[in-house]
Order: C-alpha cells, then sequence, then structure tokens
C-alpha cells in the first residue's frame, strides 16, 4: 500500500533528539500504541463490552530528570508547518485549565499523577521529548497513546527517585485510569475506559475483552495472518467536525435513558427484552440509540464466542457490517466518508467492514482476504477521488504489545 502508510519508527530517533535538544541522554525511552476497536462501538461509556487491539503504530517518549522546577515538552510531530514549539509548566502546581491543546495531555497526566500519588520524591522536573506515529484525527487513540506513554515514563522517573515509594504498586491498570482521568478532568473529553485500557494492556496476538463495568478483561487470540486474511485501517482522514459535542450528546441520551429505564446500565438489557424496553422510552431517537447499544454489545459477545471457538475468521464478517450499520442508521455517528469507505471495501471483496472508533470522521477497519487487501484498498481510493474526497490512507495493522519501556 506504499506511501500511504504511517512511518514507522522504533524510539531510536527520538532519544537521538532528546540528546541534541537537552544535551544528554534522557533516562529511558518509553512507547505506548495506538488502538483499532475491533467491535463495540460507543459501548465503553455505558457500562457495556468492547473488543480493542493494540497497533503495531505507537507514541514514543524519551525523558529524564531537569534542573530547576520547571518541566518542558517538545515534540517532533506536527503539521505541514513543522513540530510546535516547547511547552514548559510547574509539574507541582499544574492544575485543569492552565493548559490547552497537545500539551494538556502531558500536563494532564503529570497533574493526575500528583493527585493519585500524592507529594511524592521525584525529579521537580522533567525534560520530555514526544514522537508518534498514530495518526491524529483517525479514530486510533493518538491521545490515549500520548498519554500513557507520559504514564509510564513519569513513573519510571518517580520510582527510580523513591524505589519504595507508592509509585512502585501501581499497576498497568493504575496507569490507564491516570491516563483516563487526564482524559476526562484536564483535557475535558468525556471519553470511557476502552482507548487507555487498549494501549496499557495489549498483547501481541490477541485482542482485549473488555467488561467496562468490572473494569475485568481477557486477552482472545487474533491471528488474521493464520488464516489467510489482513486487518486493513482506512484513515479517511475526513474532517472531524462536531465530533466534540455530538460525542458528548449521544453519551448523555444514552444516560438519560438509563436512568428512565432504572436500569444499572444498558448492557443489562438483553436483546430478547428490546421491544418492551424500547416501547417504553418516549422518543424515536433515544429508542435508536439504545438498540444500537443493546444489539452492539451482544456482538461483541458473539465474536468473542467464535474467537473462542477457533472458527472461520471470516465468520466475522456479517457481525462487522452489522456493526457499521447500525452505528449509521441507529446511532448516527458516521459521515460520508466513511460510508463510501465501507461500501467501496465490501463492494472490493472485504470480508467485513465498519467504522471504528468515535466517528464524525476517523477510520474505517476492513477484515480482507490478504491477497485482495491492495485491489480493497485501490477501490476505496477510486472511490473517493470519485466523490472529490482527499485521497484515504491504507494500511495493515496487527495486534501489538502495551505500553513499556523500550530496551
Amino acid at each position: 500500500m506504499g506511501d500511504q502508510q504511517p512511518r514507522h519508527r522504533n524510539g531510536s530517533g527520538v532519544a537521538l533528539a532528546y540528546r541534541e535538544r537537552y544535551g544528554e541522554d534522557p533516562a529511558g525511552c518509553w512507547r505506548a500504541p495506538g488502538r483499532v476497536n475491533l467491535i463495540g462501538e460507543h459501548t465503553d461509556y455505558t457500562g457495556g463490552l468492547v473488543l480493542p487491539l493494540a497497533i503495531d503504530h505507537a507514541c514514543y517518549v524519551a525523558a529524564g530528570p531537569a534542573p530547576g522546577t520547571r518541566t518542558t515538552v517538545g515534540t517532533l510531530w506536527g503539521g505541514d508547518d513543522g513540530p510546535p514549539p516547547p511547552v514548559s509548566f510547574e509539574a507541582g502546581h499544574i492544575v485543569p485549565g492552565d493548559l490547552t491543546g497537545w500539551a494538556a495531555y502531558v500536563a494532564g497526566v503529570v497533574w493526575a499523577l500528583r493527585e493519585r500519588l500524592g507529594d511524592v520524591p521525584g525529579p521537580p522536573a522533567l525534560n520530555l521529548l514526544i514522537d508518534s506515529e498514530v495518526p491524529v484525527g483517525a479514530g486510533l487513540s493518538s491521545s490515549a497513546a500520548l498519554e500513557c506513554a507520559v504514564a509510564v515514563a513519569v513513573t519510571a522517573l518517580v520510582r527510580d527517585v523513591d524505589p519504595e515509594g507508592p509509585a512502585r504498586d501501581l499497576t498497568p491498570l493504575d496507569l490507564a485510569l491516570v491516563a483516563k482521568r487526564c482524559e476526562n478532568d484536564f483535557v475535558g473529553a468525556p471519553t470511557g475506559y476502552m482507548d487507555q485500557l487498549a494501549s496499557m494492556l495489549g498483547r501481541p496476538g490477541h485482542l482485549l475483552y473488555l467488561d467496562t463495568r468490572s473494569l475485568t478483561w481477557e486477552h482472545v487470540p487474533f491471528d488474521p495472518a493464520a488464516g489467510g486474511l489482513q486487518l486493513l485501517v482506512i484513515d479517511t482522514r475526513a474532517p472531524h467536525a462536531l465530533v466534540d459535542g455530538e460525542y458528548a450528546v449521544r453519551r448523555a441520551t444514552c444516560e438519560q435513558a438509563t436512568r428512565m429505564l432504572g436500569v444499572g446500565a444498558l448492557r443489562d438489557i438483553g436483546v430478547a427484552d428490546l421491544v418492551g424496553v424500547l416501547a417504553r422510552l418516549p422518543q424515536e431517537m433515544m429508542r435508536r440509540r439504545v438498540r444500537h447499544v443493546v444489539t452492539e454489545n451482544e456482538r461483541v459477545r458473539a465474536v468473542v464466542a467464535l474467537l473462542r471457538a477457533q472458527r472461520d475468521l471470516r465468520a466475522l464478517g456479517p457481525l462487522l457490517n452489522a456493526s457499521h450499520d447500525s452505528l449509521r442508521d441507529d446511532f448516527e455517528v458516521t459521515v460520508p466518508h466513511l460510508d463510501v469507505a465501507v461500501d467501496a471495501a465490501r463492494s472490493a471483496g472485504a470480508v467485513g467492514a465498519r467504522m471504528t472508533g468515535g466517528g464524525f470522521g476517523g477510520s474505517v477497519i476492513a477484515l480482507v482476504d490478504a491477497d485482495r487487501s491492495e485491489a480493497v484498498a485501490t477501490a476505496v481510493r477510486e472511490a473517493f477521488a470519485g466523490r472529490g474526497f482527499a485521497p484515504p490512507a491504507v494500511f495493515p495493522v496487527s495486534p501489538g504489545a502495551g505500553a513499556g519501556r523500550l530496551s
């Protein structure tokens, strides 16, 4: 798929750039991956079930202690105008609202860790340098990858100073919750649990079957290549118009329906009870939203059952397709770019295709026969050209490892 693939990095570049910028070697380099959600969309903030995978595209952080009291953060990635200028802040005094933009995701992790640990010994200031190969705005959780990479880096530096302190006992789950608190309470995005947990807990060759109510999980084997298949990401590069406001509206509608129905969570509603349950809701729009969440949870269960039974992965196709159709018709979070990509992929022979992520732009995933991947990619590009859309980026992904330190 040629130059459409994101450029892979291995962390060595960010370490070298750190040395050039700060005049010394970093204390270490850490990484955290983006994620793709195979199925289970808009269920994670309703106590539901999700099935993501950590992808083999990551965010990298080189970090070390700094003189003085101000933490400085730089980045190697940016838009057409190059990387933005570095940002500095007083780590001991940062509070929500002090920073916006990309730097808020870094400062927010430092703040959330301080909230979690209290005043513990640690470096009074840090130098950090960030690079990422997770496309921004593609629905692949570039923000969660950044948060989790910073979380594991800063935690490691605190442990270096105080090996027996409270940071010693922080688990990957704890750090995922720190990253989520950053996004919710510092950045102000009302996201659920999936993105950060997928980035922290990913395992090569496996999906993360996550119950977002109990925060329990199971690693389920997923090896498309063994069956002659490939999982493609189609980054539509569509602008995310209204994504923040519309995401919040969907969440508020689901929460209102939960209260009206008197259930603990929408995942407590079974498909067999759906007709009677929907009749109790006053608005057709609300009924459609609830129908998506209930049926999507059931589709997650069905996919996991197929994987546990070691069935041919082609059996996943109808479930992936049904998920997209529900997101389009009932949850109404697709846009023309997403629907055109899905329709073109299916017409070109994809086993199944659906939007992934929050919607209103972002990416589509397509499960394809490996020998048809280029044909599917070409069909999507031609369909985009026919609609006057900018060319999409198309690239394969495989389940990768969760966040950690680079050797």
